[in-house]
Parts: C-alpha cells; structure tokens; sequence
C-alpha cells in the first residue's frame, strides 16, 4: 500500500511537470491524456495516425501522450490523471479485485488475437513445447508465465521442472537466440518475432493460442477510468471513435502508417525495415476475424481470468464479464 501511494506521489509530480511543460492545448478542445504502455511501436500506430490525421480534434478533442510511469499505465489511469492507456488482460487481472482494486475498464482490443509465444532457434528440437525440457528459457519469474509454460508443456507430454530458468535481461531478442545466451525466449511476435525475420534468423515458433485456446486473451487493449467513462460517456466514445480510425487507416495503409508512426517517433527509423515489416503483419492482426475493430468476445476474455481463479493465481476469484465493455465502441 505504501508502495502504491509512493508511485501516486511520483505520478502527480509528473503530471504537474507535465502541464507546465505542455502549454496550450488550444481552444474549446477538451483535453485527453493518453497513457503509452512502453515506447512508441507499432501496437500505437493508430494513435499517431488519428494525431496526424487531426481526427481527435475534429471530434473536438485534445489528446496528450505520455510515457507511462513505474507503476505502470494502470496506476496513471486508475488514480484519474489519464483518461486512457494502453494495458494487458494479464496485467489488469489482479488491478480489478481486492481491497486496492483500480477503477479501470479496458474499452477496446488493439489486437484481436494474443500473438506470444516462444522462440528458440530452427531444428533445435524448441518446435513444441516438451522440447524446452533441458533448454534454458529467459524467465521474469512471474505465477502467470510459470503456469502458461506449465500448463503448455504438460499438453505436449512434457515436464515444466525440467527446463533451466534463466533470470531474463533480454533486451534484443535477436542477439540474445545468437549469442546462446539462452536457447527459448516468450516473445511477441508481431515486434521481436519479424525482428528476427528481419535480421534473418532462422527460427521456431509456437504460439500459447494455438495450444491452448484459453491463452487467446486480448493483448493489448486500451483501458479507461471508470469515473470517466460515467461522467464523460460521449466524450469516450469520440475518442474511440477517432481512434478506430487510425486503426482502419493503419489496417488499409500500412507502409503510410507505419511513416505516421516514424514521424512521431524519429528513433524508430533507425529500425525502419522492422518498422515497415511488423506493420504489414499487424496491418492483419489488428481487426483479424472480428466483425469490428476494438471489439471483446466476452466467452474469451472470460475464459481467461476463468484459468487464472482455477489455477488459484489470482488474490479473489475475478467474477464472469469483469473489466470489459464493447460500450463505448463506434
């Protein structure tokens, strides 16, 4: 708890900073802060597409992105100092129950699909799961990544306790599969798996969704306040509205995009042949099989944070259809 209103402390001197840095906003517009998850990538080019596009301002809004805190997105959103962020369903699990429980809704799936899964170098047997038995894996060492190893290894036939757990200090995934550092490595593939692609690294993969359908949980998705959204309903639907835009553009333009994307976040250009490349693949992920962009499938998101009170890894049992709505979608 100390720990959390320390991070409270820290985020308002930010945003103080924030606001005397950050001058006019300009006229009527109704000022929106939008919280990142990380740097800037291609899971945001829809939000920079919508900025360029001056599609927030035509709905009357204007919107202000930020780099988000040590606490996370969560913690800025939560405490009413950002009206959206960026987040995980497997992150917003125990934000949603329990005496510190965050007000935040998640409003909208970036992605349709959970593209994670791990990595390892081709033919080195990494193809399935049991094959990491005797393999090191980068681990974060956290209840959730343990049981999703866990519970795909044993569908393959295979023995968690068998793999070596290396503490991860991954930082590029490429290298690290190069050097040996380690052997398997839980990546997203639409960033560090086309980086491999890219820098032409022959590699395996399997994806948690494709073992276990329960793993299919939305990641990420952008959340909101739920005080906000009470109060300021059309004003959250005018934000995904515009938003949803930059997404359609992305998903119909992707090299354009992806040069929207560059512009806000010159750094990335010194990677732009990843850029352009995690783009196209996104440009496919983005609405998927759904009849709409942004939209939850209520029987996938409950399925699971359903497997996390199963396997006990959460505080509190997370009641059915909790921290979700399609509401305020266009």
């Amino acid at each position: 708890m100390l720990k959390r209103i320390f991070s409270l402390t820290l985020i308002l001197i930010m945003l103080l900073t924030l606001a005397a840095c950050g001058g006019d906003n300009g006229g009527d517009l109704k000022k929106i802060t939008f919280v990142l998850d990380w740097t800037p990538n291609t899971n945001h080019t829809g939000l920079y597409v919508a900025l360029e596009k001056g599609w927030f301002e035509e709905a009357g809004l204007a919107v202000e992105v930020v780099q988000p805190p040590e606490g996370g997105a969560e913690m800025l959103v939560g405490a009413g100092r950002a009206q959206f962020g960026v987040s995980f369903q497997d992150y917003l699990a125990p934000a949603l129950i329990g005496k510190d429980a965050l007000p935040i809704t998640a409003v909208a799936a970036v992605i349709q699909h959970n593209t994670s899964g791990i990595v390892s170098r081709k033919g080195e047997g990494m193809h399935t799961p049991r094959g990491l038995e005797g393999k090191q894996y980068a681990t974060w060492d956290l209840p959730v990544e343990k049981a999703t190893m866990k519970t795909v290894m044993e569908a393959d036939g295979g023995n968690f306790d068998k793999v070596i757990l290396i503490p991860s200090t991954v930082t590029d995934e490429v290298s690290a599969l190069q050097s040996r550092s380690v052997d398997a490595i839980w990546i997203f593939y639409a960033w560090a798996g086309i980086a491999c692609e890219v820098a032409g690294l022959e590699t395996d993969y399997f994806a948690f969704a494709d073992i276990d359908p329960v793993f299919d949980y939305y990641t990420p998705v952008i959340i909101a306040e739920n005080n906000f959204l009470k109060e300021e309903p059309e004003t959250a639907k005018a934000f995904l509205a515009a938003l949803a835009k930059g997404y359609e553009y992305a998903m119909e333009n992707p090299t354009d995009a992806a040069d929207i994307l560059m512009k806000a976040a010159p750094e990335l250009k010194s990677n732009q042949e990843l850029v352009y490349a995690s783009q196209n693949y996104l440009a496919e992920q983005y609405t998927a099989d759904a009849e709409q962009w942004g939209i939850f499938d209520a029987h996938r998101w409950n399925a699971f944070f359903n497997w996390l009170n199963d396997h006990g890894l959460v505080e509190e049992t997370i009641p059915e259809n909790t921290g979700f709505t399609n509401d305020y979608l266009p």
